[in-house]
């Protein structure tokens, strides 16, 4: 034997009838997932790309973004990516890294930047502020 059911529902509708929000919060939660049902197509659209677009301007502005970097940051990322090329010994190398506990990529590096000179490099390690 079936259940009996509430007097509003309706044989064969598939969803009962709306009920009316009796609060403001229910009243504001109804209207907001209403308009997450409309489409978007009409006219109202176009607007609000433009405001979005408006938003990320000024947004882009304070972040700085559209601010060219100075000459002199560039001129300093040009000497990094130019490396000099200066012939490194292995054994020099080896050295470094027994002597100062250093890998060898760092120990490469630091003979790089003392143009391969194994005691300069070790003096300027150790002399180094923390």
């Amino acid at each position: 034997m079936a259940e009996p059911q509430p007097p509003n529902v309706v044989e064969g509708a598939a969803d009962p009838p709306p009920s009316i929000p009796t609060s403001a919060e229910d009243r504001k939660a109804a209207a907001a997932l209403d308009s997450l049902d409309a489409r978007g197509d009409d006219e109202g659209a176009a607007p609000k790309k433009n405001i979005d677009r408006d938003a990320l301007d000024k947004a882009m502005k304070a972040l700085g973004a559209d601010k060219p970097k100075p000459k002199a940051a560039l001129e300093e990322k040009k000497e990094v990516e130019k490396k000099k090329v200066v012939k490194i010994d292995q054994a020099d190398v080896a050295l470094l890294v027994e002597q100062l506990d250093l890998s060898k990529t760092k120990a490469t590096e630091l003979l790089r930047a003392h143009d391969a000179d194994a005691v300069k490099a070790m003096t300027a390690f150790v002399t180094a502020p923390v």
